[in-house]
Formats: structure tokens, C-alpha cells, sequence
């Protein structure tokens, strides 16, 4: 089941995304920034046992442009879908936001080219974008993929 984070969902996010964030296939968020921006978070909840198992977040970068980020699965529930029900309530969310365009920096093309997504050069990202880039550890180096979804 896809729902809104809650604050008391913050904690299993961050260690989900610092799972992935220690093999270097995302970028890892401290609970200061997940607690600030909860609104933006979506989760998947296991309707068997009601553990969160992956989470995506939808952060509206501009009036027309949102990115879709710390998109992330526990290893055991990939492949069953979990993960395009994550993206397909963000691009939900964007379409009720009235965004037109929705990009991902991403390492798994292949996922998001299934869900529409296609590459486009990073210099057409705007420039706000890169002040989240100036703190990360891999720039200015950056080896993810810039994918863009015209909603429109």
C-alpha cells in the first residue's frame, strides 16, 4: 500500500536510503532534511506485516518542474512492482500539483525509461537543482543520468 510518510515513518526512511546510499546507488538524507520535507515523501507500507519497505519522494523544484528522488526498495520486495507504484503516485501527485515536467538523476534507466522517462542532457536542468549538487560527494563528477517525463 502506497501512503504519505508520517514523522514516524522518518527514521525507516533514512536507513532504507543509507542501505542504498553505502553501495553508492543513491544520495543518503539526513533526518533534519526527511523531517523538513515529510510532506514530499511517499512510502510503501507491506500490507502484511506493516513495515515501510521503500519510499519516493516528489520535490517540486519549480513552477512547471519537479524532481522524483530518494526512490528506493528493500532488496527482498524488488521486482514485484513496488517501486512503479512509488513512482505512479509521485507523478499523481505532480499532475494534481499541475506540474508539466518531472525529472530523476538516476543510475536504473532502464526502470525509468519503462515508466516514460527519457535521458535528456543535464545542462536543461535549472540551475536551482545544482545547489543540492554543490553538497553532494560526487560533484562535480556526477555519473547519474538526467531522465525527464513531460506530463503534458
Amino acid at each position: 500500500m502506497v501512503r504519505k510518510a508520517k514523522t514516524s515513518d522518518v527514521r525507516t526512511v533514512q536507513k532504507i536510503l543509507g542501505h542504498f546510499a553505502s553501495r553508492g546507488r543513491l544520495l543518503n538524507r539526513s533526518l533534519s532534511d526527511l523531517y523538513t520535507h515529510v510532506r514530499d515523501i511517499f512510502v510503501f507500507e507491506d500490507p502484511d506485516n506493516h513495515w515501510v519497505v521503500g519510499c519516493g519522494c516528489l520535490s517540486v523544484v519549480w513552477e512547471d518542474l519537479a524532481e522524483i528522488r530518494s526512490l528506493a526498495v528493500l532488496d527482498f520486495y524488488q521486482g514485484g512492482g513496488i517501486g512503479a507504484l512509488l513512482v505512479r503516485s509521485c507523478l499523481e501527485e505532480a499532475r494534481r500539483l499541475d506540474l508539466r515536467r518531472v525529472f530523476v538523476l538516476t543510475y536504473e534507466t532502464d526502470f525509468f525509461e519503462h515508466m516514460g522517462f527519457a535521458r535528456v542532457d543535464k545542462s536543461v536542468l535549472p540551475h536551482k537543482i545544482w545547489a543540492d549538487c554543490l553538497n553532494c560527494t560526487k560533484f562535480p563528477d556526477c555519473d547519474e543520468v538526467a531522465m525527464m517525463l513531460e506530463l503534458r
